[in-house]
């Protein structure tokens, strides 16, 4: 076992550590099992991370990767390329070990009709009312169906039928005869098959049948022999009927459910239902919206996978469900980026500066640090001329008090270049500043600054003559409430109204033209952003998101 698992435990490890010193399994066998039918979220990150993990912690552990792809009426390719895809971005890889539930259907059938030997299933012919009204509540015990003591001969007869198209949709089901009365609900004779005349993506029409989850999973898992198979609390009322299922069906292994807290993060939702619903609505722009809790959606933003994996290990395995406060993962996004993403200078909203000291056709090349976290990766060359672009909030006619940056008779310093002092500026007719005037001060490139020269400030700057148009997408959180799942009136009621500013006037340095889409770098003072993987066209139209602030902004802003 690796240093890292033994230096950062949970009572997951620690339960398998047990197993194996025990003698009770060889090595670990961990499955993913996601269902097609959407895009992955940061909440199947951690699970990814911890499936993945204990693989590559434990010496010959192993993770599957297996689609649970039980329900064609919902499930897409497109969604198995993506979330294929999303599992390598994030640094994991399931090898040889890639697994379709569908590709066990003849498993489930006989396990199926197994049950109906042993007097543990029947077909119900009933209407999903009739169905709905006996199931009984928590206080109430159900009722038995009348064709729950079908003999074994009718039951597979029909459940025959069943498979071969005779019967319409809804009008029969499967299910195991285990108890009306029991205290959990999951128990009261649940349903094990129902019919589905819906293409399936990986075996088209060739079944019309398809298994519920519950049934599945328990088999999927024992199939493939897996040792531990790791859920979210939600599926611990489960795991009686995931027990039994194994108890009763011929099964080649014996696995165990183990269940751990799923996440919950504050300003997001992360039920796939309600993602859909904002992709269809046009909420979003798609699955992967810069604003969409999708890995895919992150990775657009700017997110890192070790920023991603980072964050996983920092909120660890619980039994225990709670809320992990958002900015825990900007702050882990953040601390990666600034350790290494290299420094670029983007001016955003433009205010012209002339140096009125230098000829009109001055230029120079002046040396930029790429990044202060990785000296090593040394300096650049940004060209200064007479004509600059400077932040408009860098300039004021009256600043306020520890307000260091330009203003008349103020100095300040140019990133790598001059100290330059404020000596007129100019307005429109609304009062609007228009342009300002500066001088600069000879012997003080770079960081000299002669004796008496003092710069309290340094700002960032792109030539005119060399700048380049570019759109930048400012984005924030899609929710303005800590739990929008809890807002009284829907989620969709507290979506953020200032998610997305575009602004598409902004001023970069010229080497930002030409980088590849992801390419994560540091707007100087202004925040991390990305090259769009998406609308960024290298040397023709540059196009950066936003990832986050250099600093955590919110909390500022809420109170």
């Amino acid at each position: 076992m690796s240093l890292q698992s033994a230096e950062r435990r949970d009572f997951i490890r620690d339960m398998i550590s047990d197993d194996l010193a025990s003698g009770k399994h060889q090595a670990p066998v961990t499955r993913f099992p996601p269902e097609p039918n959407g895009y992955l979220h940061i909440g199947h990150a951690k699970s990814i991370c911890l499936n993945f993990g204990i693989a590559q912690e434990f010496p010959a552990a192993r993770c599957h990767l297996r689609f649970d792809d039980t329900n064609p009426s919902k499930e897409d390719q497109e969604y198995v390329d993506s979330i294929q895809e999303d599992i390598h971005w994030l640094g994991f890889d399931w090898g040889d070990n890639l697994f379709f539930a569908s590709d066990m259907f003849d498993f489930f059938y006989e396990c199926a009709v197994a049950l109906i030997n042993k007097g543990l299933a029947y077909v119900d012919e009933q209407t999903v009312e009739e169905i709905r009204a006996q199931r009984g509540n928590v206080n109430v015990p159900g009722q038995e169906s009348p064709y729950r003591n079908r003999s074994a001969e009718e039951n597979l007869e029909r459940f025959q039928a069943m498979k071969n198209g005779e019967i319409p949709e809804g009008k029969a089901i499967l299910r195991a005869k285990i108890d009306m009365a029991s205290s959990n609900m999951n128990m009261r004779d649940p349903v094990l098959y129902r019919i589905m005349f819906a293409e399936h993506h990986n075996t088209g029409n060739k079944w019309c049948i398809y298994p519920m989850y519950d049934f599945a999973h328990p088999l999927e898992d024992a199939y493939e022999h897996i040792t531990h198979s790791l859920c979210t609390l939600e599926f611990e009322n489960h795991r009686p009927l995931y027990d039994w299922v194994i108890e009763h069906c011929p099964v080649p292994s014996r696995p165990r459910q183990t269940e751990f807290a799923r996440l919950n993060l504050t300003y997001t939702v992360m039920s796939k239902r309600k993602l859909l619903q904002l992709v269809q609505e046009g909420h979003v722009t798609g699955w992967d919206d810069p604003r969409m809790p999708t890995v895919s959606g992150m990775r657009r933003r700017g997110y890192t996978p070790a920023a991603i994996r980072n964050f996983c290990q920092t909120i660890g395995i619980t039994k225990f469900n709670g809320f992990t406060d958002v900015a825990l993962l900007e702050y882990s996004v953040r601390e990666d980026l600034n350790a290494n993403a290299p420094r670029r200078m983007a001016v955003l909203n433009p205010l012209k500066l002339t140096i009125t000291t230098l000829p009109e056709d001055a230029e120079e090349m002046v040396e930029v640090q790429n990044n202060p976290e990785k000296p090593e990766e040394g300096f650049r060359q940004v060209p200064l001329t007479r004509e600059i672009w400077i932040e408009r909030d860098d300039f004021m006619l009256d600043p306020p008090k520890k307000y260091f940056r330009l203003a008349p008779g103020r100095t300040v310093r140019l990133r790598g270049g001059y100290c330059i002092t404020c000596t007129d500026y100019r307005q429109d007719a609304d009062g609007n500043i228009t342009e300002i005037f500066c001088e600069h001060i000879p012997g003080t490139i770079g960081s000299n600054s002669p004796e008496g020269i003092q710069c309290r400030a340094a700002i960032h700057w792109v030539s005119t003559r060399h700048a380049v148009d570019g759109e930048i997408r400012i984005y924030d959180r899609l929710f303005t409430e800590e739990n929008p799942d809890a807002a009284e009136n829907g989620f969709l009621s507290v979506m953020n109204p200032g998610s997305l500013t575009v602004i598409t006037g902004a001023k970069l340095e010229p080497a930002l033209a030409g980088v590849e889409p992801e390419f994560n770098c540091q707007f100087e003072r202004l925040g991390y952003f990305v090259a769009d993987r998406r609308d960024h066209v290298p040397g023709q139209r540059p196009v950066f998101n936003r990832t986050v602030a250099l600093k955590d902004s919110w909390a500022k802003k809420q109170k």
